[in-house]
């Protein structure tokens, strides 16, 4: 994705949304690198452009700068979007055990809401707030603000990498309760790849209300949906919208550890949940929770006019979240081992047509299948065109690289293919990315 400075983006280009590429001024066609291939190999697909949602924060004359503006934002693909930039009541079972390993089935939700279909956001609000932190990051006159989920009773916050990049290495953490009691705060672990992180509060009390994960999986476009962050600086804020979309591929550009934007950082491919939610620079690592108040995504990115319009980064009703599963996986490696596992897959891809027998769409080209590793193993070939994993549609080249990111190692994953105009399935196992 193509990105923007901290001082504003440059003139120029159309106020409306519009989708671009970051190395073509025309907008030519551009081929992005397949993130689960060889290095140097290269695929494609189209993206909208986005900023990630808490770009550093600069101080003037002691003002707390509240205008904060977009990070450097990368844009892959053929055309993408201009620029995109996260109670008192009983304790669920995950904050009664500590947290929730993987594969264990999430506990009842906090929330019992009569109406579905015309919840009560007050008690969703006051159920989930106080599992929700501000965290401001400090490096002598740089930093930057964003948001977290306390992921369980032991002090360990869920953030995005790039919320604790904006300070660099060495910078000072502090982390805000919704009762306003600070604490300062060590990283964990954290993984530039999902744009994920975990950090730990110091001398954490034990009165913490962790989050209660929920199953994006379940989720279905329209379903009503609360973000949490702190959004400007304003902690503790509130917003509701609807899922617009599911399994959408997003790529974003991460800092630097020296806190410089797009210097040193992969892109991130992230297989998204689309909000309407208003999302706001400063969310960014907060809560994305449905009515009954169970997490389903991290909040991390949105949408944003264009360059040409001041550099403005606000929410124009477009934002993205990383799908729970995803997170919780990342969250559970980093607190065990600071290290994450990728899956990987073995391909060149690029973007293609697929036609069976009348029916022509989109599809994942497969270029290039790399020996010795699960895409050979499984009998894929260069040619073949991928328009499912697992029966979710697959229509580009970034669309089969976010869903393969979204796995874990070792998942069991069927492709269904188009070869040679006949339509089948090929079953293999995703490998450690090397």
């Amino acid at each position: 994705m193509s990105t923007t400075p901290p001082t504003g983006p440059p003139s120029g280009s159309s106020p409306e949304p519009t989708w671009h590429d970051d190395h073509s001024a025309g907008g030519a066609p551009h081929t992005p690198p397949s993130p689960w291939a060889a290095p140097g190999a290269q695929g494609a697909g189209s993206a909208p452009s986005t900023y990630p949602s808490t770009p550093p924060r600069r101080r003037r004359s002691g003002w707390l700068v509240l205008a904060l503006v977009a990070l450097i934002v990368l844009a892959l693909g053929a055309a993408s979007m201009t620029t995109f930039i996260r109670d008192e009541r009983a304790p669920s079972s995950l904050a009664q055990s500590g947290g929730l390993p993987q594969g264990e089935q999430a506990p009842n939700a906090p929330v019992a809401q009569a109406d579905a279909s015309a919840p009560d956001w007050s008690a969703t609000a006051a159920a989930v707030s106080p599992s929700v932190v501000s965290i401001t990051v400090e490096a002598g006159n740089s930093g930057g603000e964003g948001s977290g989920v306390i992921y369980d009773r032991k002090g360990h916050v869920l953030t995005n990498n790039h919320v604790i990049a904006a300070g660099g290495r060495g910078a000072d953490i502090l982390v805000t309760l919704a009762d306003k009691r600070v604490f300062k705060a060590r990283v964990v672990g954290s993984d530039a790849a999902t744009d994920l992180a975990v950090i730990a509060l110091q001398n954490a009390p034990d009165d913490l209300r962790n989050i209660t994960p929920g199953d994006d999986r379940a989720l279905q476009v329209g379903q009503p949906v609360m973000a949490i962050g702190n959004p400007l600086g304003l902690s503790g804020t509130v917003t509701t919208g609807i899922v617009s979309a599911l399994n959408r591929p997003v790529v974003t550009a991460q800092e630097s550890q020296a806190g410089r934007s797009g210097e040193g950082g992969e892109p991130v491919v992230t297989n998204a949940i689309q909000t309407s939610a208003a999302i706001n620079p400063g969310n960014s690592g907060g809560a994305l929770v449905d009515a009954s108040g169970k997490l389903v995504g991290i909040n991390s990115a949105i949408a944003s006019m264009g360059e040409g319009n001041g550099g403005q980064s606000g929410n124009i009703g477009i934002g993205f979240a990383i799908p729970v599963t995803e997170a919780q996986s990342v969250a559970n490696q980093l607190i065990e081992k600071q290290v994450v596992a990728h899956p990987y897959l073995g391909v060149q891809l690029r973007n293609a047509m697929a036609t069976e027998g009348s029916t022509t769409r989109r599809a994942a080209g497969v270029a290039k299948v790399l020996p010795g590793t699960a895409a050979a193993e499984g009998g894929l070939q260069a040619g073949d065109a991928v328009i499912a994993i697992d029966g979710a549609a697959v229509d580009s080249a970034l669309s089969l690289t976010a869903q393969v990111r979204a796995r874990e190692v070792g998942t069991p994953t069927t492709l269904t293919i188009v070869r040679d105009g006949s339509r089948q399935d090929v079953k293999v196992t995703l490998a450690r990315k090397p």
